[in-house]
């Protein structure tokens, strides 16, 4: 993060502290500051040298907002978030179901002036805003009380898998359970890098219509929406009020216009599981909810409640399981081009787990090249108990013969004797070099064994598929290096290190017997 970048987070997060006291939590804080954005940024567009008509109804906008105080703009601000969350488009994205968090008038009426409208956001670089916004996420992320942390995969993981993934200009990327938007904004990071001399006609692709991400969370869709508005993708709240007013104009109507805008936004509100829809995309990059169960709370006649679990029918689906991490496996595959690559990070039990879990796995096998493992470390995710995975696949034709498409599967293990903390120890990018070379995103069909009968402490190595499908129930749960902390006591970890991982595996296990027990 640039020194200016972190000036900003600072500015913001310092009035957070304050904000607590009355009892909001860092998501209720996040969650005002997008809003309070989105209204100056829309306003400053208005302004010189831009000189834009603004997508806000008068009388809603920031102007309106920054000439009251007290109660009077307690109550507008109530006003202003009930109208603009039954709008559509950007508007209604980013405003939906948002409510005032803020009980002190005084204390709203600063934000709004002393920390918001002092600074010309419009002016300040798209990679400020963008990194100094990801900075709150991540905050928020650290909060383990509100639970964000699900939403937040750790940014280093993500740049790594975007990098030997190599998404190109053209390309359609999805991510099905986007929460924040890290994996489209580091994928849209990755190919204007990569690309600075791109074509204008290929800019506006990725601008516009390359990334789409789905998330089943409304706050959380909100925060992606501002994530992704302030790194400038997406159509901006003034071209998605103009394409509104010339597809009325067009003779359609109001209601089919908006339904349009609603689709052309890189982000929506739904469960990604639902249904496959018509799209089919190029690259598919995605962290589902790390949850093994999706369940819906039924309240029955007399007040009673249980929880019903959801079965998706899905024709397109291998084998039908209320495992939600199983299903969006499946769903991934789906959303595939002919070719098309994916990148799914995916718990432990995705690899061995029988019934569904081995039909899955062998029909995966047949139908797709699955080719790379990263066996992940533990201590990497703001949620806690997590041992997990990234998969690796391309999606084939089927084969006139029959036959299936994965030759072999190489597995990097990451995660043997390697030990990270959240905070003393946190995973780099740097920790991952090691994994982005053997991959050989630019020749995989190059890549060589580092493990071998004289090099056993080698971190990747292949396996066939004649073993693979031979295991017990195909499990894909790979390993081979030896655990030193279980031979040698000098070898194990600090004390406070070993409390974490225990602290882990109990949390682990207490998640399990929930989820049993419904």
């Amino acid at each position: 993060m640039s020194a200016e970048a972190s000036r900003i987070v600072n500015k913001l997060w310092s009035y957070c502290n304050i904000l607590r006291d009355d009892g909001l939590s860092y998501g209720d804080y996040l969650e005002q500051l997008s809003v309070l954005l989105f209204l100056k940024l829309a306003h400053e567009q208005t302004q010189r040298p831009w000189n834009k008509p603004s997508p806000v109804p008068e009388g809603y906008d920031w102007p309106s907002l920054n000439a009251l105080d007290g109660v009077a703009l307690e109550q507008h601000f109530r006003a202003t978030l009930e109208h603009l969350g039954r709008q559509h488009g950007l508007l209604g994205l980013v405003f939906r179901k948002a409510q005032n968090k803020i009980q002190d008038p005084a204390k709203l009426k600063r934000l709004i002036s002393d920390l918001i409208d002092r600074e010309q956001w419009t002016l300040v670089d798209a990679d400020i805003k963008g990194d100094a916004y990801e900075g709150l996420l991540e905050r928020n992320a650290q909060d383990t009380k509100s639970g964000a942390g699900q939403y937040f995969t750790p940014r280093p993981l993500i740049d790594a898998i975007v990098e030997v993934m190599n998404p190109r200009p053209g390309e359609k990327i999805i991510d099905p359970a986007c929460g924040t938007g890290g994996f489209l904004l580091s994928a849209h990071q990755h190919i204007t890098a990569r690309n600075p001399k791109i074509e204008k006609e290929q800019r506006e692709h990725l601008r516009r219509e390359a990334l789409r991400g789905v998330e089943i969370v409304q706050s959380v869709t909100r925060l992606c929406a501002m994530n992704l508005l302030l790194h400038n993708v997406g159509p901006t709240p003034q071209e998605l009020d103009a394409m509104r007013a010339a597809l009325i104009k067009g003779g359609v109507s109001p209601e089919e216009a908006d339904g349009r805008l609603d689709a052309s936004l890189p982000v929506r509100t739904d469960d990604g599981l639902r249904e496959l829809g018509g799209e089919r995309y190029d690259l598919v990059l995605t962290n589902p909810p790390f949850g093994r169960k999706s369940s819906i709370l039924v309240v029955g006649e007399h007040g009673g409640t249980e929880r019903d679990s959801i079965t998706y029918e899905r024709d397109d689906f291998w084998a039908t399981t209320t495992n939600k991490q199983l299903n969006f496996v499946q769903h991934v595959k789906s959303l595939l081009k002919i070719d098309g690559r994916a990148a799914v990070v995916v718990p432990d039990n995705v690899l061995f787990e029988g019934g569904a879990g081995e039909v899955i796995r062998r029909r995966l096998l047949a139908e797709c090249d699955v080719h790379t493992l990263l066996r992940l470390p533990t201590g990497i995710f703001y949620a806690q108990g997590v041992k997990a995975n990234v998969l690796f696949f391309t999606r084939k034709k089927a084969k006139a013969d029959g036959g299936a498409w994965t030759k072999k599967l190489w597995v990097y293990d990451l995660r043997t004797n390697q030990r990270f903390t959240l905070k003393t120890n946190p995973m780099t990018r740097a920790s991952l070099d090691d994994f982005v070379a053997c991959y050989k995103p630019d020749a995989p069909q190059k890549r060589e064994a580092t493990w071998s009968e004289a090099n056993p402490e080698g971190r990747w190595r292949a396996y066939d598929h004649a073993e693979l499908v031979s295991r017990d129930k195909c499990s894909l749960d790979l390993f081979w290096l030896k655990d030193d902390s279980l031979l040698d006591a000098e070898s194990l970890p600090e004390p406070e290190v070993l409390a974490a991982e225990i602290m882990d595996e109990l949390r682990a296990a207490l998640g399990l017997m929930e989820e049993v027990w419904g």
